[in-house]
C-alpha cells in the first residue's frame, strides 16, 4: 500500500437519534467540526448521528409501522371500500 494516499480510519461515535443509542466503532468518516461525546471509557470521540440503526430498523426490531405520507392509506381505503360495499 502507497503511503499518505489512505484517509484516517479513527474511532467514532454512531448515535441513533431516533433511540437514543450509540456504538463506538471505527471509522474513515470525516470528523472535522463534529462534536465530541464522552464515551464509558473515559476518552472523546467525534460522533455521527444517524437516524437509523439496527437498534430501530423494523427488520431487526420486529416492530413495522405504516409511514402515512399524504394520506394514502385512507385513500386506498376509500377507494377500495366503495367497490367491496357496492
Amino acid at each position: 500500500m502507497k503511503p499518505g494516499i489512505h484517509p484516517d480510519y479513527q474511532p467514532v461515535i454512531f448515535l441513533d437519534t431516533s433511540v437514543n443509542h450509540s456504538f463506538l466503532t471505527r471509522a474513515v468518516i470525516d470528523t472535522k467540526g463534529r462534536e465530541k461525546m464522552k464515551w464509558t471509557d473515559g476518552k472523546e470521540y467525534p460522533v455521527v448521528k444517524i437516524e437509523i440503526s439496527s437498534e430501530s430498523h423494523p427488520h431487526y426490531t420486529g416492530k413495522h409501522k405504516i409511514v402515512d405520507t399524504a394520506g394514502r392509506v385512507e385513500k386506498f381505503k376509500r377507494r377500495y371500500s366503495k367497490k367491496s360495499a357496492a
